[in-house]
């Protein structure tokens, strides 16, 4: 059984920093592509980024230059560097298997809110 589960969020101001991880069990975590979304209150799922088996990565455009996605292999754990956080950031950030930008496998989430 596949489980993803995140840690790693919590209050920030603007301009703050945190690290999301992931840590990951039921499936050769090594294999596969990972990805971050995220969803802000009242609104859709959305793309944040993307790390491939060979650790390529894509970024959205609002977070592009800002986050880091990054995988240990060694611990089957996905990361995520938040800097320079932004009040547009506030979102439940979650966890996915694949490259897919709308993935069905996520894990539960965890809060990420920017706010003075």
């Amino acid at each position: 059984e596949v489980q993803l589960v995140e840690s790693g969020g919590g209050l920030v101001q603007p301009g703050g920093s945190l690290r999301l991880s992931c840590v990951a069990s039921g499936f050769t975590f090594s294999n596969y592509g990972m990805t971050w979304v995220r969803q802000a209150p009242g609104k859709g799922l959305e793309w944040v980024s993307s790390i491939y088996p060979s650790t390529s990565t894509s970024y959205a455009g609002s977070v592009k230059g800002r986050f880091t996605i990054s995988r240990d292999n060694a611990k089957n754990t996905l990361y995520l560097q938040l800097n320079s956080l932004k009040t547009e950031d506030t979102a439940m950030y979650y966890c996915a298997l694949g490259t897919s930008k709308n993935p069905e496998t996520r894990g539960l989430g965890t809060q990420v809110t920017v706010s003075s």
